[in-house]
């Protein structure tokens, strides 16, 4: 399974790249987090509950950021899996642009399954990751946008 898109959010690629390194953020924007934990500076533990078609399930996934080169792009590798519902290999290229006043974020995800996910089917699958692609960058938009809004609120009562 491959999927690639684009995302424009609101804020410096600075404040961009704090986010998606801040693991506070990152819990509240992947859909269905249920535990983020960093373990060092390039290694974190997600617990995600994931429902595709019948299957429900949590899954531990240990998560690697490589090919750092900070605030321009990283490389995201994740491993999980489930007894109910088999594994997951998947890596996020991740590079991000300046474009006037905001961030462009490009990115490409490459995911193996085995096991029951992926008896599923390719479209199922893929209709399912870009759903919760939308749905992390909604939310981040909306972190980034409430930041923003309060800095700016703080600075004119300053």
């Amino acid at each position: 399974m491959d999927i690639s898109g684009e995302q424009r959010i609101p804020a410096s690629r600075e404040q961009v790249w704090k986010a998606l390194n801040n693991p506070n953020v990152l819990r509240k924007c992947l859909p269905n987090c249920e535990a983020l934990e960093k373990k060092s500076p390039t290694e974190m533990v997600a617990t995600i509950k994931i429902k595709v078609a019948f299957i429900s399930t949590s899954f531990k996934s240990n998560i690697t950021l490589t090919n750092i080169k900070a605030q321009e792009s990283y490389t995201i590798i994740s491993e999980g899996s489930s007894s109910i519902a088999g594994s997951i290999k998947a890596s996020m290229d991740v590079h991000l642009r300046d474009d006037n006043a905001e961030t462009v974020v490009d990115y490409t995800i490459r995911a193996e399954l085995a096991g029951k996910l992926a008896m599923l089917g390719s479209k199922m699958i893929d209709s399912s990751a870009k759903k919760a692609a939308q749905k992390f960058f909604e939310k981040l938009c909306k972190i980034m946008v409430a930041k923003a809004e309060a800095a700016a609120a703080a600075v004119s009562q300053g």
